[in-house]
């Protein structure tokens, strides 16, 4: 594949979810063993041969442990699209770029390879992984997340996204919207009208389907990528995520481990299901 640069996504504050002495204002900069969580997404995109560029838009701090010759640090807008807007703004290129989140400390190189790779073999303008939730219990069991049933299976989303710039800069509005809506699938199925949501009721809407729909929508084609690595999915948004990211790793307990002892039996977010 072709060299392609990635845009992190650095400047969700810290939400109260997060805990009180959290000590930081921005939930890229939260620290884990010793290090801002979003140096660990960083680190994870840079490992990986087809990335060459990375732009992270947030806190100007992180200059201090980020900047590098690969990796360059730009001010933060007002809300996250205007953040994807700098970044893509600072790259100017063409070419499709990587999105990622900066609260997905336990992400892998592995993990970003095998998104590409399935990328590679489809021409479409928007790629988004999702993870089942099979896969996400076996490596985390207990850890809360808003799944979605659909006819092939329980899943949840993934936090990167590949993307054809044009698309986000004709369709800034609808973006928007959908972000608003990311962890309400009601929301988002009444976004893609009535009949989504019957059968999204009744377990009989399908990816294709949704591909096609958004497509329609947005005027651009989509393509929803199944992971076998939760660790795209598990984002840092409550102190029981920032928990179980720092046990894992600063090396204290073991995967299947790991949140038995945070999360109590039956207190998984299951959204739809």
């Amino acid at each position: 594949m072709p060299k392609l640069d990635a845009v992190v996504l650095a400047g969700g504050r810290v939400s109260e979810a997060l805990g009180p002495n959290v000590g930081v204002a921005y939930q890229a900069q939260i620290p884990i063993n010793s290090q801002p969580m979003v140096q660990y997404v960083v680190q994870a995109l840079r490992a990986v041969p087809e990335i060459d560029r990375i732009v992270v838009v947030g806190p100007q701090e992180l200059n201090q442990v980020l900047s590098s010759d690969r990796c360059e640090v730009v001010e933060l807008g007002e809300t996250m699209v205007e953040n994807l807007l700098q970044g893509l703004d600072t790259l100017q290129t063409t070419n499709k770029v990587l999105l990622a989140t900066g609260d997905i400390p336990l992400l892998t190189p592995e993990a970003v390879v095998d998104f590409l790779t399935q990328a590679r073999t489809i021409e479409k303008d928007i790629y988004y992984p999702i993870v089942s939730k099979e896969d996400n219990e076996a490596s985390y069991p207990g850890v809360r997340r808003t799944y979605v049933r659909l006819k092939e299976g329980v899943f949840t989303g993934g936090n990167l996204i590949l993307v054809n710039p044009q698309c986000v800069y004709k369709c800034q509005n609808q973006i928007a919207r959908a972000v608003a809506m990311r962890k309400k699938p009601w929301q988002l199925a009444r976004l893609l009208g009535f009949s989504f949501i019957l059968k999204l009721l009744f377990n009989r809407l399908g990816l294709e389907e949704i591909e096609e729909r958004v497509g329609g929508i947005l005027g651009f084609q989509g393509k929803a990528l199944i992971s076998r690595w939760p660790e795209i999915g598990i984002d840092v948004d409550k102190s029981s995520d920032l928990q179980l990211a720092r046990k894992i790793i600063e090396g204290n307990v073991t995967l299947k481990e790991n949140v038995k002892s945070e999360n109590a039996p039956g207190t998984i977010d299951t959204g739809q299901v």
